[in-house]
C-alpha cells in the first residue's frame, strides 16, 4: 500500500521530509530529503578523479546520478549509498532540478532570489517552475527548515549530482542563500544532502 503523500513541503515523511513532487522518465515521484542531522555531509569533494563520468549527467534523475558516481569511485556517493535513515537504504544525492526544489519549498533566508541564468526554471518539478522573477520562492514555513532550525539548509553550495554536460571536469551546484546555481571543479569541497524518492 503506497504512503498518503503530503501536500505541505517540510512535513515529516517515509524516513524524512517531504519537499514536492518530481517527473523523472515521464514517472512522478515525491521527493523526500534526509534529516540534517544523519543525512548531511560535511564538505568535500563530489569526486577525487575530474575525469567524465558516464551516467551521471540527468537533471532529474539523482538516483541513477549517484550509481554512476559509485561506479566511478566517488566517495560521497559511496557515503550517500551507505546511509540507513528511518529504516530506509535508498538514499541518494539530488540532481539539479532536485536540489533546485529543495531551495524553492525548504528555502531557510529571506534573502532576494538570484535573477540570472536558469534561477528558478525547473521543468521537472509537478508543476514545472519557472525564473524567480516571476515566481519567487520565499522563505519555506516549516519552522525547522528556517535559518536556525534543526533542519535548515546552511546558506551556502551543495553539491547536486549532476555532472556538468560541456565541461566533465565540473559539477553543478545549488546556492541556498539566494538560489544561484552554478559549476564549479568536482575536486572543490562543498556540503551535500541526502534525498530519496517515493513512486506517486
Amino acid at each position: 500500500m503506497k504512503p498518503k503523500i503530503p501536500t505541505t513541503p517540510g512535513t515529516p515523511f517515509e524516513g524524512g521530509f517531504y519537499v514536492g513532487r518530481i517527473r523523472s522518465k515521464d514517472t512522478d515521484y515525491a521527493l523526500v530529503v534526509a534529516p540534517k542531522a544523519e543525512g548531511q555531509h560535511a564538505d568535500g569533494p563530489w569526486n577525487e578523479s575530474t575525469k567524465s563520468v558516464k551516467g551521471a549527467l540527468s537533471y532529474c534523475d539523482g538516483l541513477a546520478n549517484t550509481k554512476a558516481m559509485a561506479r566511478a569511485g566517488s566517495k560521497l556517493a559511496k557515503w550517500a549509498q551507505a546511509l540507513r535513515i528511518g529504516g530506509f537504504k535508498d538514499w541518494y544525492l539530488p540532481s539539479q532540478d532536485e536540489m533546485e526544489m529543495c531551495y524553492r519549498y525548504l528555502k531557510p533566508g529571506t534573502d532576494a532570489n538570484a535573477l540570472y541564468a536558469r534561477s528558478g526554471i525547473n521543468l521537472s518539478a509537478v508543476p514545472p517552475t519557472y525564473p524567480y522573477g516571476t515566481d519567487p520562492a520565499k522563505q519555506t514555513k516549516a519552522k525547522a527548515f528556517r535559518e536556525g532550525g534543526a533542519q535548515a539548509f546552511d546558506k551556502v553550495w551543495y553539491w547536486s549530482s549532476t555532472q556538468h554536460a560541456a565541461d566533465s571536469v565540473c559539477v553543478w551546484m545549488q546556492g541556498f542563500g539566494d538560489g544561484s546555481q552554478d559549476y564549479y571543479l568536482k575536486s572543490f569541497n562543498d556540503r551535500a544532502r541526502a534525498v530519496r524518492r517515493i513512486k506517486i
